[in-house]
């Protein structure tokens, strides 16, 4: 981290890819990421540091520093790379929100794939250039929309947010009953539970997503 009075140091994609001193590299950058990703999809996010890394390359710490300067760094090309999992983008088709609803489908997959993304993801950093051009993907797709294009923003931001938050129910404890709770006191939690009427059944991801975009888009734009 830097102090206030230094200055911010450019982001990772914009630096070399590696240090210009030292002895000749052994590994790349795009092999100290994929062994890191290895490492984060078996043991989580806690268990990548550049000790672990390093060791799962069979080299030492320190040699990663010619490559990289902070652990963030290597956050920041993780989530990067996993982004680049995202594609080939669905093309666009006449239904801009059939589209979109592939594209968070593929979100979560891709969460599912990686649950560690979910955890990482609202560090505050500059996007790598796999999320920029995920997110220009969504733009275009998003292009025939008569909404302001802030409006676009919120709409990609507030999809993303729902498909992390999908993707962490499904690896969350079950939630809390009711059973052994005097409900006498709760009248419409007690309707509720004794309710005969069949609920029918629907995909609740999609459904949600469809209501998030249609509600800042066209709902809100009407």
């Amino acid at each position: 981290m830097t102090s206030p009075d230094e200055p911010a140091r450019p982001p990772i994609w914009s630096r070399p890819a590696r240090g210009q001193r030292g002895p000749a590299p052994s590994h790349s950058r795009d092999e100290i990421v994929a062994a890191a990703l290895v490492v984060a999809d078996a043991d989580g996010i806690g268990a990548v540091s550049m000790r672990a890394v390093a060791a799962a390359l069979h080299t030492g710490a320190g040699s990663l520093y010619r490559y990289l300067s902070s652990r963030d760094d290597l956050l920041d090309l993780m989530v990067d790379r996993a982004a680049g999992e995202l594609r080939p983008y669905p093309e666009s088709g006449d239904d801009w929100l059939d589209t979109m609803l592939r594209l968070a489908r593929r979100q979560l997959d891709l969460y599912r794939r990686h649950p560690w993304l979910v955890e990482i993801l609202p560090r505050p950093t500059a996007p790598g250039p796999q999320s920029l051009a995920w997110f220009d993907h969504c733009l275009a797709v998003l292009h025939p929309v008569p909404a302001a294009t802030t409006t676009k923003f919120e709409a990609i931001a507030m999809m993303t947010g729902v498909t992390s938050l999908f993707a962490r129910q499904e690896t969350a404890a079950p939630p809390v009953g009711f059973a052994g709770t005097d409900l006498a006191a709760y009248p419409n939690l007690v309707a509720a539970m004794t309710d005969p009427s069949p609920s029918a059944p629907r995909d609740l991801f999609e459904a949600t997503v469809r209501g998030v975009l249609r509600g800042l888009l066209v709902d809100d734009a009407g």
